[in-house]
């Protein structure tokens, strides 16, 4: 793992872009921070899923988890494939240390505990989409927080994919653009993906506490 001096350049960019991140979450319930990816890292991190996908590496996403999961393309359109320190994929660990390094940053300026976390990759093909939904199980609530982490570029508006987050008061739409994240917690705010027009790519996982 890469440790940054807290005085170096790349620590306060890292900063930056972690600040951004919490302070539009406190503002609006959802954070955004339009490079919270390098430009460097998201362009690694969509070659290694083109590669995995090129390779019938992913599988279609279910719905719930392992004790309650459900296979149901009606409901969800995209397929995914789980990220792990042990495949020993460059890309791959350098984003497990840029999240290792976000969560300290959470954890000691917000107070949050949380202990874990798990991400894959999803990919929505041509006409698929996900339904209007809730990222907290039934009968597990170790999710604290959701991230999302866009590997589109050159996405225009006529692609569509967009996430459409449901406020109490409000609608949001967001476009899903390359090394942009988007943060909020798992137990509030339902959402849903647009149908895509192109394949869209993204980096999708979960904050945990507990365990």
């Amino acid at each position: 793992m890469l440790v940054l001096c807290q005085n170096s350049p790349q620590f306060k960019v890292l900063q930056t872009q972690f600040d951004c991140l919490i302070n539009s979450f406190i503002e609006d319930k959802v954070g955004l921070a339009e490079h919270f990816l390098s430009e460097a890292l998201a362009t690694q991190l969509k070659e290694n899923l083109t590669t995995l996908y090129a390779g019938q590496q992913f599988h279609a996403a279910g719905i719930g988890n392992k004790d309650l999961h459900l296979n149901d393309k009606a409901t969800r359109g995209d397929q995914i494939y789980w990220l792990d320190r042990e495949h020993n994929n460059l890309p791959e660990n350098d984003f497990f240390d840029l999240m290792d390094r976000f969560v300290s940053y959470l954890n000691s300026s917000c107070y949050t505990g949380i202990t874990g976390y798990e991400f894959h990759y999803a990919l929505y093909e041509k006409g698929s989409f996900y339904k209007r939904h809730l990222d907290q199980f039934r009968n597990d609530n170790s999710r604290a927080f959701s991230m999302i982490m866009y590997l589109n570029s050159d996405w225009q508006a006529k692609d569509g994919g967009e996430l459409r987050v449901y406020h109490p008061d409000h609608v949001q739409t967001i476009a899903p653009l390359h090394g942009q994240c988007v943060f909020f917690k798992s137990a509030e705010l339902e959402h849903e993906v647009l149908e895509t027009q192109a394949p869209r790519m993204s980096i999708t996982g979960w904050l945990k506490v507990g365990g």
